[in-house]
């Protein structure tokens, strides 16, 4: 298949083209380990925490930082489409969705968990390309544990491991 993964960063980033690039790599192996069948399309923006506060406050009631927003096109429920897919012209793909992460959270949670602030930004992209599939961990504790274990099964797949960071 044929992803378009684009990545727009809306807040300084060190090493801006490295969390690219796994951004990109993460919702490719998702995508992948789902066999999705078509060539999908994710927008992606790396923002900021004042941004993200913004954003979780106005689309979901919540007036807290979070690590990471998904907003799918499309009606999904585990994997499956529940409503007719259309190509975007420009582009030939299947537009799955946004993705807002704050890479300021997913660094600071990572030092909290003691793991690699690439682990964490691992997790995240793998955990909101999901969500934009119709996976949902708030579901029930059935697709809680099918969510968590695809999500552990794509990172550890990229060697994206829980070890402490030295």
């Amino acid at each position: 298949m044929n992803h378009q993964i684009n990545i727009g960063f809306d807040t300084a980033v060190e090493d801006e083209q490295a969390v690219a690039e796994l951004i990109r790599t993460c919702a490719e192996r998702v995508l992948a380990g789902e066999q999705v069948p078509f060539d999908a399309e994710i927008d992606v923006t790396v923002v900021d925490a004042e941004t993200i506060r913004q954003l979780n406050a106005d689309y979901r009631d919540k007036d807290a930082v979070t690590d990471v927003l998904s907003f799918p096109m499309y009606d999904f429920y585990n994997g499956e489409p529940r409503e007719p897919l259309e190509r975007e012209p420009d582009s030939g793909c299947v537009m799955l969705g946004d993705m807002i992460l704050c890479y300021t959270r997913a660094v600071e949670q990572a030092a909290e968990f003691g793991h690699s602030a690439a682990r964490e930004c691992g997790y995240l992209t793998t955990h909101s390309v999901l969500h934009l599939l119709g996976y949902d961990h708030e579901r029930s504790e059935e697709d809680t544990r099918l969510m968590r274990g695809k999500e552990e099964d794509n990172l550890a797949f990229l060697g994206l491991t829980r070890e402490p960071q030295t």
